[in-house]
């Protein structure tokens, strides 16, 4: 397989997202731009970014990856991610819009008055931003080293400045245009060759020496030991697990209102739906055609060596160039996407108060580099995990953790600091110690090594129950403007009603002023 093609169209796509992300930085001059492109990004176009973000390494690379290895049980994958945006349509959009928050820190301090337990969900925030980002990377360096033979960290490293140099300049504002782009072009990456090789295949161009799905366990759903409750498990944090997800939740900040919010929910049901019928195409390939890559240890690389198993010379070339694109955009727009969550909350909650900057822009961009540069360095220290596998574990935190302090918070009025604080907590240590067993090797085997594998069966309801039940204890504490913050959630933007003092804005400069007014 020739490199050259590849590598030339990794190129082009970080020159063109350079490019494209540049006309955001001709228009990013404020601190509402940089966190949410001021308020004014469309339905079509947010949903495109949105899909853009959403469609990471694991979708492009992992789906189909999995689906080769494990089988029919991982189309729950495809299926939860999407219908995860569902749940979040109707539970979360509007209100989440209507909040005037920047990040889930924000929403957190708006919703029960407290910097504690602001201070837990940025924790958190940027733990789960770490746990995605990690995943982003090893996948760029998984490309690479397929298409040219390079080492691991080549791709990782290029990743990580070419996501600097897009997030830098331009905050939401540049992001926003790069990841709409990226959706467009991933589509096109995968829709392309897949009609060329089931063309192929179909019409008896494909190698006589197949593998057949000879594999029952394969084939057939629910057939593994502890099947039942790692499936119920896998679901419950893919459909949970995308309403706690910051970089997917900061893009509604960025539409005009409610309702804006909810068009751009509907239009990414129907563009992911579309686009996760590919990976699932190219996994049931992948098993007839390179089932040889499981025992290789190479599965996630299944959708970039199709082509050359069924064709040769330039067009093989050219279609593993396309898929390479698609790939290498899909780890960019992602990690664009998660390092913009990241930088939000560190610049806001750890650099403007550690350091007493006086400017946003100044602190988002060094919490920028900050970011990116800690991704780096824990991509490099952590232990080889399956890239959408990886991902699944940060779908497991975001539901154990995000997912209750949002639906409560927004549909239960009796919420306290103290209970979010305590399921913020309980949520996010247990399915932290099973994300980081995992990753860090350690093998366990029977019902406590399913948990671990898939710990969103047992974390979620914890969180759920122990936000309600600490809620219930210290009902006397309730915070004092949950009223107005009600009225703020659930009431149109049109309606002039009592909507609570909460600006992040005012609230950021009232916290410069108390810095300076000390020094």
């Amino acid at each position: 397989m020739s490199t050259a093609a590849s590598v030339v169209a990794v190129i082009l796509v970080a020159v063109s997202s350079l490019g494209v992300g540049a006309f955001g930085l001709r228009i990013s001059r404020t601190m509402s731009d940089f966190y949410v492109a001021s308020r004014v990004v469309g339905p079509v176009l947010n949903a495109s970014a949105i899909s853009g973000e959403y469609l990471s390494a694991a979708s492009f690379l992992g789906v189909a990856g999995l689906i080769l290895a494990r089988g029919v049980d991982m189309l729950w994958l495809p299926v939860g991610w999407t219908a995860g945006y569902l749940l979040l349509l109707v539970f979360v959009a509007a209100p989440l819009r209507r909040s005037g928050a920047y990040t889930l820190p924000d929403f957190a301090q708006l919703r029960v008055e407290s910097t504690k337990a602001r201070h837990v969900a940025s924790l958190l925030v940027v733990g789960i931003g770490m746990l995605y980002l990690i995943p982003q990377f090893q996948g760029a360096g998984l490309t690479l080293r397929t298409l040219t033979g390079a080492p691991l960290w080549v791709g990782q490293v290029v990743v990580a400045i070419i996501v600097s140099l897009n997030v830098l300049p331009g905050g939401m504002r540049s992001v926003t245009l790069v990841q709409a782009f990226h959706y467009w072009l991933k589509l096109a990456a995968l829709l392309t060759p897949i009609f060329f090789l089931l063309g192929a295949f179909v019409t008896g161009g494909a190698p006589e020496a197949v593998s057949r799905l000879d594999a029952v366990d394969w084939a057939e759903p629910l057939s593994g030991d502890y099947a039942l409750y790692l499936t119920y498990s896998l679901v419950l944090a893919t459909f949970l697990g995308t309403m706690g997800l910051p970089h997917v939740v900061v893009r509604f900040y960025t539409n005009p209102d409610g309702r804006a919010a909810r068009r751009t929910t509907l239009v990414v049901l129907g563009l992911l739906g579309g686009f996760y019928l590919l990976p699932v195409a190219y996994g049931i390939l992948g098993r007839m055609l390179a089932a040889d890559l499981v025992t290789s240890g190479r599965a996630d690389s299944v959708v970039l060596e199709l082509p050359a198993r069924l064709f040769s010379g330039v067009l093989a070339d050219l279609l593993t160039a396309l898929i390479a694109a698609g790939a290498f955009a899909a780890f960019l727009s992602t990690s664009m996407g998660l390092v913009v969550s990241v930088a939000g909350v560190l610049s806001q909650d750890v650099l403007r108060r550690r350091t007493e900057l006086g400017h946003g822009v100044s602190a988002f961009r060094l919490a920028t580099l900050f970011a990116v540069g800690l991704a780096l360095g824990l991509t490099f220290v952590a232990a080889r995990v399956p890239v959408a596998h990886a991902v699944e574990l940060a779908f497991a935190v975001a539901a154990s953790t995000f997912c209750p302090m949002l639906v409560l918070g927004i549909w239960w009025r009796r919420l306290t600091a103290a209970g979010v604080i305590a399921g913020l907590v309980v949520g996010g240590s247990l399915s932290m110690t099973a994300v980081l067993t995992t990753m860090i090797g350690i093998d366990s085997q029977g019902l406590l090594g399913a948990i671990l594998t898939q710990p969103a069966a047992i974390t979620v309801p914890a969180a759920f129950a122990t936000m309600i039940g600490t809620s219930v204890a210290t009902r006397h504490r309730q915070p004092a403007h949950v009223a107005q913050t009600m009225v703020r959630l659930h009431a149109p933007e049109h309606l002039t009603l009592n909507r609570g003092p909460f600006n992040p804005e005012a609230h950021e400069d009232t916290r410069l002023d108390r810095l300076t007014a000390r020094r």
